[in-house]
């Protein structure tokens, strides 16, 4: 059995920007400052950790109250900006036929370790349609800190019925040098594409165990995962 957990923005689908600019709108109402989000970067982080940034630029203290009001504000923003035609907007190269042919196998489970809230991550992935594939997860609601998320994520797969896993058996994807790390201490694989914001050099650089230009090359990716189609009809 393996147990292959996929981070969201820049592997699965690209939300055209509309995580940023509703982050922004909840950040402007909740705390009244526009624009306050610039240049900080957001790929490959936890949403709390970004939060924890942005307040910090502005010499704001984080408080609990304020900080739920603001994911409230940004899951409702997001809805509303998802709607929206964005250019770059999309299901990332691949993705479809390469979930559709892992859900097939029997002695695979699909899943999530991202650095979405839980409830963001599924508006993105329910928007594009492919939310279905995945049963198990851990999230930034697990901790603002993504490598703590992997034994969250293997500890709630066996939670569900799953059986114990060699860390040979967990596959963690990604398109960040970050998804890459957060693996690491952890002893697991790790597959990176560049289907994000860096270079397939980039990621290379990070050392990953498989490393991909894009997921269109089906029969390569899967057979990473020991599935060969090769004799099937």
């Amino acid at each position: 059995m393996k147990l292959l957990l996929f981070d969201i923005d820049g592997t699965l689908i690209h939300s055209g920007g509309a995580g940023k600019i509703a982050m922004e709108r909840a950040f402007e109402k909740v705390y009244g400052i526009p624009g306050a989000f610039g240049d900080i970067p957001l790929m490959g982080r936890t949403d709390p950790s970004i939060l924890s940034e942005v307040l910090e630029k502005q010499g704001l203290a984080r408080t609990e109250p304020e900080a739920e009001k603001f994911r409230e504000f940004y899951f409702w923003f997001l809805e509303e900006e998802l709607e929206k035609p964005r250019q770059g907007k999309r299901i990332c190269p691949g993705i479809l036929p390469l979930l559709s042919a892992l859900q097939n196998e029997h002695d695979l489970e699909l899943g999530l370790l991202t650095g979405n809230w839980r409830y963001g991550g599924q508006l993105k992935l329910r928007h594009f349609g492919i939310d279905g594939f995945f049963k198990v997860g851990a999230f930034a609601d697990d901790s603002s800190r993504r490598e703590d998320l992997v034994p969250i994520a293997i500890q709630r797969y066996f939670n569900t019925g799953g059986i114990r896993l060699g860390k040979g058996d967990v596959f963690v994807i990604g398109d960040t040098p970050m998804d890459i790390s957060c693996a690491k201490p952890h002893g697991v694989r790790t597959v990176a594409v560049a289907t994000g914001v860096h270079s397939l050099e980039q990621l290379k650089a990070e050392n990953p165990d498989h490393a991909f230009e894009n997921f269109l090359n089906l029969n390569e990716v899967i057979g990473v995962f020991g599935i060969d189609r090769s004799g099937r009809g």
